[in-house]
């Protein structure tokens, strides 16, 4: 394991944080936004699927970028970006602009999965993989319960919304300074693992496509690397559901106080952020599969159960706490199978198409079960996500089966 291992995994941790704070920083400000600009559910759920529209489309360019110049610099523009995004969130006038400041939100969170894998494949050993990426998903999970803890504390304290969202998007600044002095100090074969094997002499836009269309035909012959990328987006799919209207089930769904519902929807995150660290623990002493198969099915028990609406409500926030580790508990498992069906020059692009997929279930996703609660009510919506987790439990078996 490099020596400058503990400090990238610190660096990219710090990051992760922030990116996920960006990710979520709308969804537990949907009651205010929604009195404030006049807007149904389903149309705040189109504005963070634009997030994750926006997203989806920057990944494979960004791990490109990743992969053939510098992991370094996606990582220090991921955060300027994502900050500038949540700073125009706070001072937006109108659903139109709110919208807009969730594209810059997008451009900027794009960027940091093609930069934080490559950086810890480079620096970290196999024996310590999944516990490295158990600690960045940990950190991740840390990120989108800062929200739910900004938004009702800043509530409390007597400021709105906009305050909550600008105090997220000054700390992204500051993270930003300091993650830019960081990287200048490591030294090129971490922050360009991988690029002397991309580049090839010619920069031009044509052959940079032409690198571009082979990687995508070498995918086309990878049936892990599909299977890989079919399961990231079910699984973000059913992480969208419950990330999104668990605060929701709450509180339309069994009369739990708004304000309380979104408290324990940042518990669920913060349970599901340790339970993460768990995962990476056992994925290295067990391997990945059995990991998938206890999460995904847990998944589907616990989701059921909230669909059925007949929980007593503490069984409805016991469960609901639970939820997010369900899945959480496979990541650090999802990330070491992707790494493993990597080549070292692909590590970049390999992570961005798996986010390709995490981006577009979570482009479709909220507007989607934001209708199915419109339409149906907020039960029918997690029977959905229970019936989406089995779909993520039958490609873990495929998956399993094309990893040997």
């Amino acid at each position: 394991m490099s020596s400058r291992a503990p400090v990238v995994v610190a660096l990219v941790a710090g990051s992760h944080v922030v990116n996920h704070a960006f990710l979520l920083l709308l969804v537990p400000a949907f009651r205010p936004l929604r009195a404030e600009f006049g807007v149904s559910l389903a149309a705040l759920g189109v504005v963070v699927g634009v997030v994750n529209a926006v997203v989806t489309a920057g990944q494979l360019p960004l791990g490109h970028v990743s992969d053939s110049y510098s992991h370094g610099a996606v990582l220090v523009g991921s955060l300027a970006v994502g900050s500038v995004g949540a700073a125009l969130a706070a001072v937006a006038s109108s659903y139109g602009a709110l919208v807009g400041a969730a594209a810059v939100i997008g451009a900027g969170v794009a960027g940091h999965h093609p930069a934080h894998y490559p950086l810890l494949s480079a620096a970290v050993s196999d024996t310590y993989r999944s516990r490295a990426y158990s600690v960045h998903g940990f950190a991740g999970a840390v990120g989108l319960a800062v929200p739910f803890a900004a938004v009702p504390a800043v509530a409390a304290a007597g400021y709105g919304w906009r305050a909550a969202f600008g105090a997220v998007a000054a700390v992204g600044g500051c993270y930003t300074v300091a993650a830019a002095v960081a990287v200048r100090r490591l030294p090129r074969e971490l922050t360009r693992a991988g690029a002397e094997t991309n580049e090839a002499g010619d920069r031009r836009p044509r052959a940079l496509f032409a690198r571009l269309g082979g990687y995508l035909r070498s995918v086309a012959g990878a049936p892990l690397v599909l299977l890989l990328t079919a399961l990231w987006f079910v699984n973000s799919a059913a992480v969208w559901g419950v990330r999104t209207y668990a605060a929701t089930a709450l509180d339309a769904g069994y009369g739990l106080e708004a304000g309380t519902a979104s408290l324990v929807a940042g518990a669920m995150l913060a349970v599901g952020a340790v339970v993460m660290l768990a995962g990476g623990s056992l994925g290295d002493r067990l391997g990945p599969t059995p990991l998938l198969y206890v999460g995904y099915g847990s998944l589907v028990v616990l989701a059921a159960a909230v669909g059925s609406g007949r929980l007593p409500v503490v069984g409805a926030v016991g469960v609901v706490v639970l939820l997010a580790a369900t899945i959480d508990l496979s990541r650090p498992a999802r990330a070491a199978l992707t790494d493993v069906a990597s080549a070292r020059g692909d590590v970049g692009k390999n992570f961005a198409l798996m986010t390709v997929g995490i981006s577009a279930a979570g482009a479709a996703a909220p507007p989607l079960y934001g209708y199915v609660i419109d339409a149906a009510g907020v039960e029918t919506a997690f029977l959905a996500v229970a019936a989406t987790a089995a779909v993520a439990l039958g490609l873990s078996v495929a998956v399993a089966r094309a990893a040997g």
